[in-house]
């Protein structure tokens, strides 16, 4: 304790002691308030230092687009050709032209059996566009094709013969080829020919 009784005698020396305990107390007093108000006397804010702003060149990233392909593969879903057939003997909203490129377009797999059926929907759905019939839904095809032979004569022998091809194959077993389907043909184009002079079969 040397060291400070030195000081304390060189500062007695320069100020009164009045005068160290006076500076004493008010040091200890800002002290105890800087304690006791902790930390609301710290500035919240701080000076920020700002760089200076850089500018670099932008580099953008090619947008990523669709292959064509895709497109393209669209389009065709709403082609004619890309129809499937329906299950069931039903006859379903199609133009009596859709039926007939299915039923060729089948044939053309080697299915015979449901070209046959889209033929006779075909006949079917055309005696409904030319007004001879109504399309009642639920009914099947063999159904409204007896209702049309019965309210148009000229139209019966085609479309009974049709109809009766159909239930050998589907209903009783009969294998079909390629000339039951030629046989489906040559009724639509009797049944055409009856119903309109200037029809086309197909």
């Amino acid at each position: 304790m040397r060291w400070w009784n030195e000081v304390v005698a060189v500062v007695g020396t320069v100020l009164p002691l009045p005068t160290v305990v006076l500076a004493m107390l008010t040091l200890a007093t800002i002290v105890a308030l800087l304690w006791y108000f902790f930390p609301a006397w710290i500035p919240r804010r701080w000076p920020r230092l700002r760089m200076p702003r850089l500018s670099l060149p932008k580099w953008r990233l090619p947008k990523w687009r669709r292959p064509s392909w895709r497109r393209r593969r669209a389009k065709k879903a709403d082609e004619p050709g890309s129809v499937e057939p329906v299950e069931g003997d039903e006859v379903p909203e199609l133009p009596a032209t859709t039926f007939a490129d299915l039923a060729d377009r089948l044939a053309a797999e080697g299915r015979f059996a449901e070209a046959v059926r889209e033929r006779l929907r075909g006949m079917v759905r055309e005696l409904i566009e030319r007004g001879v019939l109504e399309h009642r839904p639920g009914w099947t095809v063999t159904e409204l094709a007896a209702v049309a032979a019965s309210r148009r004569p000229q139209v019966a022998d085609p479309l009974d013969a049709a109809g009766q091809l159909f239930s050998d194959i589907w209903y009783g077993g009969r294998p079909a080829g390629a000339d039951q389907y030629q046989h489906m043909r040559g009724y639509a184009a009797a049944q055409s020919a009856a119903l309109a002079p200037a029809g086309v079969g197909r």
